[in-house]
């Protein structure tokens, strides 16, 4: 790519040099033979014109260039060229208000001074009478020749013309290392050393979106990015299973008793309660409850089973909760009000396919939504008995049944 730009650049002299050549030939069949103070202006002005549209070609590079290169990129690059990694973020991130004053001191120069003395010999050599066609043909160099083709080749190639575009700007900072100081304390005024904001959430969400759509992320992968997002504003109380869908069982049940009641059942934890649901002391694991065998002796009860379980309060976020549950190697939690009253229950499983956007079925459960499973049982005895059911679990058992292909 390198190569390239130098091709254009030559290309920019060329054009100058084709362009001043056939004003001059049109001048010199309507003009006497050139004297020496022409001959000198014709050679100034294709000085003037190739400096102005080279130098402010390579600006105009430079510029689009810094500009596209993303924090995303710096970071990679980090891994395979550390050195060169710490100078681009200098010029990018840290000074970028330096490389800028840089690139655009030097084009503004440029553009001025090849402006004002190109103009200067045009007159010596074609008259007065031709400075405003000229101006115009300059004009429209500048515009293709410095500005649009340039700019368009460094959005197109930055990452190719990274490594170039950072020895140019230092460079030019070194040339104009006075001018490029000043404007620092200019610019210093005027933001009073506040840091430019170089990204934000939202910008990341975009790029994700935009990755989906240009099919470098697929629909899973950008479903966990924007659940990982939204996973920090989520309480417990968002994904748990409710106290009126809980099945729990009695501690005092007998063990044989407790088997009739829960073989058909598809959950592995059970919550167990002293005196009422409220009161939920423990959980037991339906495997084990299954294996009992009475021996002849005094029959178990359910508590015999009981594993300690943790209550946590309605007001814990997500990612809490996650930490909370990997911290105590739990899997499953109660969730309790500001008065200690049972609101539902959360598990493992509800957190993490909250931040996956897919359901985990563990290796002793039937179903995969154990939630939705619950809701709809708890309906159906509800209706069974002649039960009024609140509006907002009738509308998500149909949601649920609807989703589940039931007719």
């Amino acid at each position: 790519m390198a190569s390239q730009v130098k091709s254009l650049c030559f290309l920019l002299v060329l054009l100058s040099l084709t362009f001043v050549g056939v004003a001059f030939a049109v001048d010199i069949e309507s003009s006497p033979p050139l004297q020496k103070e022409q001959s000198n202006a014709v050679f100034l002005l294709i000085i003037f014109v190739s400096m102005a549209l080279v130098i402010s070609f390579l600006c105009s590079v430079a510029e689009t260039v810094l500009l596209s290169i993303t924090p995303s990129y710096i970071e990679g690059l980090g891994e395979k060229n550390p050195e060169q990694a710490k100078q681009l973020k200098l010029l990018r991130q840290e000074k970028i208000d330096r490389s800028l004053a840089a690139i655009l001191t030097m084009n503004t120069v440029a553009h001025t001074v090849g402006a004002i003395e190109a103009g200067a010999q045009s007159a010596v050599i074609f008259g007065s009478a031709w400075v405003g066609v000229f101006s115009g043909i300059m004009t429209l160099m500048i515009l293709f020749l410095s500005e649009i083709i340039p700019k368009t080749l460094g959005a197109v190639y930055w990452r190719k013309l990274v490594g170039v575009t950072m020895w140019y700007i230092r460079a030019l900072i070194a040339i104009l290392y006075p001018l490029v100081r000043a404007s620092e304390g200019i610019t210093r005024l005027i933001t009073r050393g506040k840091n430019v904001h170089r990204f934000s959430r939202d910008e990341f969400l975009a790029m994700v979106g935009f990755g989906h759509k240009e099919g470098e992320i697929d629909d899973h992968e950008s479903k966990i990015i924007k659940n990982l997002f939204r996973f920090r504003l989520l309480k417990v109380t968002d994904i748990m299973t409710p106290r009126i869908v809980i099945t729990a069982l009695s501690q005092d049940m007998m063990a044989t008793e407790a088997q009739k009641a829960i073989r058909h059942c598809p959950f592995s934890r059970l919550p167990l309660y002293g005196e009422n649901i409220d009161d939920i002391t423990g959980f037991a694991l339906k495997d084990k409850i299954m294996l009992y065998q009475p021996s002849g002796g005094e029959e178990l009860t359910l508590e015999s089973y009981k594993r300690k379980i943790h209550a946590v309060p309605d007001s814990m976020l997500l990612p809490k909760m996650l930490e909370f549950f990997l911290d105590n190697r739990q899997q499953i939690a109660v969730i309790v009000d500001e008065y200690g009253g049972v609101k539902g229950l959360v598990t493992l499983e509800d957190v993490i396919e909250t931040l996956l956007g897919m359901d985990i079925v563990d290796e002793t459960d039937n179903v995969a939504d154990m939630q939705a499973l619950a809701r709809q049982q708890w309906v159906k005895r509800a209706e069974a008995l002649g039960f009024e059911l609140p509006d907002e679990l009738l509308v998500l058992d149909k949601v649920e049944r609807k989703e589940g292909g039931e007719k």
